[in-house]
């Protein structure tokens, strides 16, 4: 099976201490040497059906109404949530629009640290984020943009990535 008929679920990575290729079941975080036959399944017990975590990369503008009204960009938040919502869709539109990758644009606008990392999350399961993320993340397909996305935290923009 070449790498690009690898079943779902699955990826191929290469163990840093011995150099040799592995697969990952990306529900589970379980790992084996053998070349996987069948899509991995999701962990047994998370109810659903999905995953029990997923990752996901998200474009925070948190806006004077936010928890902390402050970022790494702006030490004193002053717009208000409906601008704060404006901005993040345009920023959508952007990205819809193929002008800017979600990765570059988080960035350079994100109000969250994980602009640094182009908004990457990292994977995170049930119960890590604020009930309105996780339901969004969660009900998104991996590489789908949800709508914009209302927490205490400000208003967000969420690509599942895994």
């Amino acid at each position: 099976m070449s790498d690009t008929e690898m079943p779902s679920g699955w990826e191929k990575r290469v163990s840093r201490s011995t150099g040799m290729t592995y697969y990952l079941n990306v529900y589970t975080k379980e790992s084996q040497w053998d070349v996987p036959a069948e899509a991995a399944k999701p962990a047994a017990g998370t109810g659903s059906g999905g995953p029990d975590r997923v990752q996901c990369s998200h474009l925070l503008v948190k806006h004077a109404g936010s928890r902390r009204p402050a970022s790494w960009r702006q030490d004193n938040i002053t717009i208000n949530k409906d601008e704060a919502f404006d901005q993040l869709k345009e920023y959508r539109a952007e990205i819809t629009s193929g002008q800017s990758s979600f990765a570059e644009l988080a960035a350079r606008v994100s109000d969250c640290s994980s602009a640094k990392r182009g908004g990457d999350l990292g994977l995170f399961g049930r119960g890590a984020m604020q009930k309105p993320f996780e339901d969004a993340a969660f009900a998104l397909k991996v590489g789908e943009l949800s709508k914009v996305v209302d927490t205490d935290s400000g208003v967000h923009i969420i690509l599942r990535t895994a």
